[in-house]
């Protein structure tokens, strides 16, 4: 096991590398915009270095987002990503992020999960 990272905190979003995976963590009451989305992804990619790694992404602090935040990440949220796993945990939650893979498709692979085993399993195909 490698050991976690540095981690890293802003007003969005907390997120480490532990494993070979980076776990990304939305805090309570995100509310995704164009602003917000450059932000969260602009901090990502520098705290990863340079280096693409496969992505835990837990979006259930997410309350609500505008289609530029939603455009933005379908275009820039997978720079420096092999896979995305996209951690939900509400039908609603699983409703729009399964509406927002259809429409956006992702450029790497991306799948739902209820269940952070699950995600960390189909993520772990990418180290």
């Amino acid at each position: 096991m490698i050991a976690a990272h540095a981690l890293y905190e802003n007003d969005y979003a907390i997120f480490w590398i532990e494993s070979g995976i980076l776990f990304f963590k939305y805090k309570s009451d995100v509310i995704i915009n164009l602003d917000v989305a450059k932000q969260v992804v602009a901090a990502r990619i520098q705290f990863q270095n340079d280096k693409s790694y496969p992505v835990l992404c837990d979006t259930r602090g997410i309350i609500e987002t505008d289609k530029a935040g939603r455009d933005y990440l379908a275009q820039s949220g997978s720079l420096l990503t092999k896979a995305v796993g996209l951690l939900v945990h509400q039908r609603v939650s699983i409703t729009i992020s399964t509406f927002y893979m259809q429409i956006s498709k992702p450029t790497v692979p991306t799948e739902l999960f209820t269940g952070e085993a699950d995600a960390i399993n189909f993520l772990k195909q990418y180290l």
